[in-house]
C-alpha cells in the first residue's frame, strides 16, 4: 500500500492552521456555513475553469482553495457540535464501500453502465425516496438536465440509440419553429425553447460530450475573438459603437483566423 505520511501530515497541518485562523482571525471568526455558501460556490467554479483550461498549476491551487471550504465548515460543526472532519470522512468512506460492491463485496459487474445502475439501486435502499432525488436544485439548469438525464437512464428509462434522439431534437426544433410562426406567448415559447436544450442535451449526452463544457468552450472563444475585435479597432482609432456591423465583421475575420 502506498505511504500516506505526507498526505496524513500536510492534512493535519491543514487543520491546525484553521484552527488558529479560527481562534485568532477577526474574518475568519465571523464566519459561517451561511457566508461561506457563495465563496465556495465561486471557488468551484474557478476549479471548472482551470480544469476546462487543462491548467494543472491552477487546478492544484484550486484544490487547495475548496480544501480549505471543507476544513472550515468541519470546524464550524464542530464547534456546533454537528459533526466534525472525522465523522465526515468516515460517513464517506462507509458510503464509498457501501457503494462498490463490486470490489468490497461478491458482485460482478462488466462495464462503467452496470457500476451506475447498482450506484443507483442502492441510493434508493439507502431511502431516497426517488432516483432523481440526489440531483441539487441549485445546479445550473444545464448541468441539472445532463444529471437528471445521466439518473433516468441508470434505471433503464433512455432512447436505444442516437438516431432516435437526433429526430426527437428535430421534433422539437419544429414544435419551437412552429410557435414562433404563431406568435405565441413568451412562456409557451420558453416551454418548448427548453424542450429543445433538453433533446440537445439529451443527443450531447450519447455522443459522450459534455454540453456545459462544450458551451464554456464557445463563450471562450467568442470572448477572445470579441476582445481581439475591441484591441484591434482601436489601435485603428475606431468606436465600436460607430462601426457598421460590416466593419465589424472584417476585424472577426482576422480574430478567427488568428486566435
Amino acid at each position: 500500500m502506498r505511504d500516506y505520511s505526507k498526505e496524513k501530515e500536510q492534512f493535519e497541518r491543514l487543520l491546525h492552521i484553521m484552527d488558529e485562523l479560527r481562534e485568532r482571525c477577526p474574518w475568519d471568526k465571523k464566519q459561517t456555513i451561511e457566508s461561506l455558501r457563495p465563496l465556495t460556490i465561486e471557488e468551484t467554479y474557478e476549479l471548472a475553469d482551470a480544469i476546462l483550461d487543462k491548467d494543472y498549476e491552477n487546478i492544484k491551487k484550486e484544490l487547495g482553495d475548496i480544501l480549505l471550504h471543507l476544513v472550515f465548515y468541519a470546524r464550524i460543526g464542530r464547534e456546533e457540535g454537528k459533526f466534525d472532519m472525522a465523522e465526515s470522512i468516515d460517513l464517506l468512506c462507509n458510503k464509498l464501500i457501501h457503494r462498490h460492491p463490486h470490489i468490497y463485496g461478491d458482485t460482478i459487474v462488466t462495464n462503467e453502465e452496470q457500476v451506475k445502475e447498482n450506484w443507483e439501486k442502492l441510493k434508493l435502499k439507502e431511502g431516497n425516496k426517488s432516483i432523481l432525488a440526489g440531483v441539487p436544485k441549485s445546479l445550473p439548469a444545464m448541468v441539472k438536465a445532463t444529471r437528471i438525464q445521466e439518473k433516468a437512464r441508470a434505471v433503464g428509462f433512455d432512447w436505444d440509440d442516437k438516431n432516435q434522439v437526433w429526430d426527437k431534437v428535430n421534433e422539437e426544433l419544429a414544435e419551437f419553429k412552429f410557435e414562433i410562426d404563431k406568435e405565441s406567448s413568451k412562456e409557451k415559447l420558453e416551454g418548448e425553447l427548453g424542450d429543445l436544450f433538453f433533446s440537445i442535451i439529451n443527443f450531447a449526452r450519447f455522443l459522450n460530450l459534455d454540453p456545459e463544457s462544450a458551451l464554456e468552450r464557445t463563450n471562450k472563444k467568442f470572448i477572445h475573438r470579441f476582445n481581439f475585435l475591441e484591441a484591434e479597432s482601436k489601435k485603428d482609432g475606431k468606436e465600436l459603437s460607430d462601426m457598421s456591423l460590416a466593419e465589424m465583421d472584417v476585424y472577426w475575420e482576422r480574430a478567427k483566423s488568428q486566435i
